[in-house]
């Protein structure tokens, strides 16, 4: 056998006799870069409802994992908190998914502070915290927001929780206050946040005036997180122009007492 024959057969059993188990360095996901991914998800302080006394991060963080969103808008966080062991809620999701966060403090409450965040796989910039007004006393909200780079595009990325009283006369004020918070915003914004507001009420027929729901019909409920009902989570849009590809309500009965919603935007376009 010559060395060329030895050679060419050598080379042949390299590529066609590889052990069992071996796997190629799998293609980048073919989407990367292409779509935005936004999520909101009211997280109920990391305490799945089914164990009233456990605090399980790592759960919400499976849940963000999974959904590949590329920025976040969380509800119910706490920071040094008793009945959540003092954890900074934030900081720990970003660590467990990557990202980089802001919180941003509504009350005191139980020895810390209670309020939301965002995280992000880009940079946040220009941060702003807006405390919401009242009409009747109640726990303070708030609205938190930043600027943020997603390709060449510059965007306000916002979130919110409105009041949760049975009666609408925060909720009206308060969604009033964003609503004029943003009135001449010249960027593209998404709004995100648990509004505690059904579609066709005062509360959300004053965001629909502004803003562009990224579901207006047939939209699967958010709460309670088993056999949901009520439609109070949202993401909605001003001065975007991206086509919105997809929209989700996440089957998540778990790690929250609502289901985190998601609505997927093509950067293409």
């Amino acid at each position: 056998m010559n060395r060329i024959t030895f050679f060419l057969i050598a080379l042949f059993l390299q590529l066609n006799l590889r052990p069992e188990g071996y796997a190629q360095t799998k293609p980048a996901d073919k989407n990367a870069g292409k779509t935005l991914r936004i999520m909101s998800y009211n997280i109920h302080h990391a305490n799945p409802p089914s164990k009233p006394d456990l605090i399980d991060l790592d759960a919400i963080a499976r849940v963000i994992t999974a959904s590949k969103a590329d920025i976040v808008a969380l509800q119910e966080v706490e920071t040094g908190v008793s009945r959540s062991g003092g954890a900074n809620e934030a900081k720990i999701l970003a660590e467990k998914t990557g990202f980089q966060y802001h919180f941003f403090k509504a009350i005191d409450y139980d020895g810390g502070d209670y309020g939301i965040a965002i995280l992000s796989r880009y940079p946040l910039k220009e941060i702003r915290l807006v405390p919401l007004p009242q009409q009747i006393t109640a726990e303070k909200r708030i609205l938190g927001y930043a600027t943020i780079k997603v390709g060449k595009q510059k965007i306000i990325f916002a979130n919110t929780h409105l009041d949760a009283s049975r009666t609408d006369e925060n909720r009206l004020v308060q969604m009033q206050s964003i609503l004029k918070e943003f009135e001449h915003a010249a960027l593209p914004v998404i709004l995100c946040g648990d509004l505690n507001s059904v579609a066709g009420s005062s509360v959300i027929s004053l965001l629909d005036a502004q803003f562009k729901r990224t579901c207006t019909e047939n939209c699967p409920p958010t709460s309670p997180q088993i056999n949901p009902r009520r439609t109070i989570d949202y993401i909605a849009t001003k001065n975007v122009t991206w086509p919105l590809l997809e929209y989700q309500v996440i089957a998540e009965t778990y790690a929250s007492d609502h289901r985190p919603v998601m609505a997927i935007f093509n950067l293409e376009k």
